[in-house]
């Protein structure tokens, strides 16, 4: 059992995996958080183009 365990430590196949996993997560928390701001700098940015693209009429 002991021997097991010290070859189980230091099998590195499944490492990327877990690292890649890890990164997907920590992506997916920052998108989560980060998502209402984007989506308010969003609208504001297609409001200001729309606003400049219109012509303004004058009665």
């Amino acid at each position: 059992m002991k021997s097991f365990l010290k070859k189980f430590a230091r099998d590195e196949r499944g490492v990327s995996a877990l690292e890649y996993a890890i990164l997907a997560a920590v992506v997916a928390v920052a998108v989560a958080a980060l998502g209402p701001k984007i989506s308010t700098l969003y609208d504001d940015l297609f409001t200001r183009v729309t606003d400049a693209a219109t012509p303004t009429t004058k009665p």
